[in-house]
């Protein structure tokens, strides 16, 4: 597992096959808000709580992780195409070329994202990453698996 932090600018994180020419804008639709997921064919941008620092942490898996979804506030699966082998971890406006990679199956993937703290994040608000206990967490998992539609696995609704 590999630990970053990334600036949720616009309250989003993105994942995506290197090369991929995404626009996820037309993909915010208002079902896509409420599942805090949009999706592109090469890549899915994941909706966040906050617009600061969030800890991202990232799996590749050679097969289907063990359901933990219970433990977690929000959780959303989507499929993405990754022709090159590479998969881009980024906040909206990082700079691409200095992205974290990932090597993972050339090819279709499953990504699972699971994200927790989002009421304490939400409360704090612009300070929640000022401490551990209020930031925003989010694991994102990834491994080879044919094409499937997007679902939320678990729904957040703030508790605020």
């Amino acid at each position: 597992m590999v630990k970053l932090t990334l600036f949720a600018d616009y309250y989003q994180i993105h994942a995506f096959d290197e090369g991929s020419q995404a626009d996820f804008g037309d993909e915010w639709t208002d079902q896509a808000v409420d599942d805090r997921l949009a999706v592109a064919e090469d890549g899915v941008a994941i909706g966040t709580t906050v617009n600061v620092n969030v800890a991202v942490s990232v799996e590749v898996l050679n097969g289907p992780p063990a359901d933990d979804s219970i433990e977690f506030d929000h959780v959303v699966e989507a499929s993405i195409r990754c022709s090159s082998g590479h998969l881009v971890v980024m906040g909206c406006t990082d700079y691409e070329p200095d992205a974290r990679r990932f090597p993972v199956t050339a090819g279709w993937l499953r990504l699972r994202a699971s994200q927790s703290n989002l009421d304490q994040a939400l409360q704090a608000d612009i300070d929640s990453d000022d401490d551990p206990q209020t930031m925003e967490r989010l694991r994102l998992q990834v491994w080879p698996a044919a094409a499937e539609r997007s679902v939320v696995v678990r729904r957040w609704r703030s508790s605020t």
